[in-house]
């Protein structure tokens, strides 16, 4: 049963993964988008951190020391979280429509998007990406995964800082109400 588990939270992020690649084509045109150092930077670190995650780059013995007991319990909420996560970030990326893309970037007629997990979190695509994180390295259970979370983490606030900056300048009327208003992360605490 742990291994059905398994291989269900690898199925959630190749899902996730294809659902990103096939709304790339709907993407409108962007009219500014982020630097390509600035791009690098992120994809660096968060490369780094799957790596890191998956046991690819080791840390030694200590990092494949377990933080929590390898059950069926465990696993099974590792699941429920990565399935959850998954299914929010997928909510937010359909919600955000042809507004999206993979690197930050203003669209041509671009439009600040408040509803549906854009109500709850500023940036719901990582709350649901962090949260299925959390869940695939609760189901894994190794130190490591820790260290690859808190390395993914730098990724998305380097990229959130860049996002929450385009917004400020594209929507200098609507965008600080919208920040007093909703969390970047975590609805009502962060």
């Amino acid at each position: 049963m742990k291994l059905d588990l398994y291989w269900g939270i690898a199925l959630c992020w190749i899902a996730l993964t294809a659902i990103w690649i096939a709304g790339m084509a709907f993407s409108k045109p962007a009219v500014r988008k982020q630097s390509g150092s600035g791009r690098t930077i992120e994809i660096a670190l968060a490369i780094l951190g799957g790596l890191i995650i998956s046991g690819r780059l080791s840390l030694g013995s200590w990092g494949d020391a377990r933080f929590v007991p390898h059950t069926l319990a465990i696993a099974l909420i590792g699941f429920v979280l990565t399935f959850t996560g998954c299914l929010f970030a997928v909510w937010a990326r359909v919600t955000l429509g042809r507004n999206w893309s993979g690197r930050p970037s203003v669209k041509a007629g671009h439009e600040l998007i408040v509803k549906g997990p854009y109500a709850l979190a500023r940036h719901p695509i990582y709350t649901g990406m962090l949260l299925a994180l959390v869940g695939t390295l609760l189901a894994s259970g190794h130190w490591r995964g820790v260290v690859g979370f808190f390395i993914v983490l730098l990724a998305l606030v380097h990229k959130m800082r860049y996002e929450e900056s385009i917004m400020m300048q594209t929507f200098p009327a609507d965008y600080p109400q919208y920040r007093r208003r909703v969390k970047a992360l975590i609805p009502g605490v962060l």
